[in-house]
């Protein structure tokens, strides 16, 4: 059977196929059917309520993997993330890499800020949409795109912007801007946060072969972290109407807002070539957890008395239908975001630039050797 290639054939499918997945589960787990709870009873599955039985709910290493697991299996993602991050990147390739991180972050920022306050609400503004949401979907810009599209596309400084645009992985920039935006957010809530992707990026940085090696599983906490975010959700919720609207109209403003920004940055820059924003211009799939993530850390922050308790249960009531308005946002734009470099490329072509194009790998000219000034 070949699993894996048809899950990869769907765009985002290692955190998409099994977040639906999950929830397809959670949803038939939440009817109660008489049968499946007579079942569970029979086996000596410990009522969650009076008569109340749920499989995802029957202890033991398999709650703790498929259920209650989600913000572990998130951690270790971001900390193999972290392990990756190369603070060893060519001038070239830092300065793209800044200056794409920098504007798709502010481009996210701006638009939740602008989304929120014409709303007249940050957590069921327009269309159902969250300032966190949007945050989450613009800033987080997936990675294995954008170097793919940026290999083909692109040059070589392009490619290696990648080492920098990876510091938008995981919901970090997210609780950052919440807290800019007036969430009060403990320092305590950032460095929990944060502190798994410091660990690793000292990690990898320290020691290039314990990074390779971190790097072989850096894609294996993904279908699990995202079955175990889908198993706290419902998938009535995710064919609202509402909520597919929103998650689409999410995806249409990160290609076009955080690529077309993006370019008008790296022209004034004095880049030539505008490829590497519109790779830039998607939703990564891991920023399907930063919902949870943020939720948790607005537990975090009222617990220290920094945040009101209603306050962190709005975020834990928002978590769950922005995971999955991000989540269609994260495929749409891996439709959308290709098909914007491809006429980008075609578009600059025409004008004679060249993507490809690398001024560092110009041929030198040939010394000229005495015996060629003889003559």
């Amino acid at each position: 059977m070949k699993i894996l290639k048809t899950i990869e054939k769907v765009p985002g499918g290692l955190m998409v196929v099994p977040l639906l997945f999950g929830a397809l589960l959670n949803t038939i787990d939440q009817m109660h059917l008489p049968f499946i709870m007579n079942f569970l009873k029979f086996l000596g599955v410990s009522a969650i309520k009076p008569g109340i039985y749920e499989f995802f709910r029957i202890g033991g290493f398999t709650e703790a993997l498929f259920k209650t697991g989600t913000l572990t299996l998130i951690a270790l993602f971001l900390f193999l993330c972290g392990s990756q991050m190369n603070l060893r990147v060519g001038g070239i390739a830092m300065k793209k890499g800044i200056i794409l991180t920098t504007s798709k972050y502010f481009v996210g920022l701006g638009v939740g800020m602008i989304w929120g306050k014409l709303s007249g609400d940050v957590y069921n503004g327009f269309l159902g949409l969250s300032v966190m949401a949007i945050i989450a979907a613009m800033t987080n810009g997936n990675g294995g795109m954008y170097a793919a599209l940026t290999a083909k596309f692109g040059n070589r400084s392009d490619v290696g912007a990648v080492a920098v645009l990876s510091l938008n992985d995981g919901p970090f920039f997210t609780l950052m801007a919440l807290g800019m935006l007036g969430s009060n957010f403990p320092i305590i809530a950032f460095i929990a946060v944060l502190l798994p992707i410091g660990i690793g990026m000292l990690l990898g940085n320290l020691d290039h072969e314990l990074r390779a090696w971190f790097q072989k599983a850096e894609q294996l906490p993904i279908p699990f972290m995202a079955f175990s975010l889908g198993t706290g959700m419902n998938l009535g919720t995710f064919f609202n109407p509402t909520v597919v609207v929103a998650g689409l109209t999410l995806g249409i403003m990160t290609v076009i807002l955080t690529g077309g920004i993006g370019m008008i940055v790296f022209r004034l820059s004095g880049e030539k070539s505008q490829i590497a924003p519109w790779a830039e211009a998607s939703t990564a799939g891991n920023a399907v957890g930063t919902p949870a993530a943020i939720a948790a850390a607005a537990a975090v922050a009222a617990g220290t008395g920094m945040m009101s308790a209603a306050e962190a249960k709005a975020f834990a009531d928002i978590a769950g239908i922005a995971s999955l308005q991000v989540s269609i946002s994260t495929m749409s734009t891996a439709v959308l975001c290709p098909i914007a470099v491809i006429l980008v490329d075609k578009w600059q072509r025409a004008r004679g630039i060249d993507g490809n194009y690398d001024p560092l790998e110009e041929p030198t000219a040939e010394p000229v050797t005495e015996n060629a000034n003889a003559g």
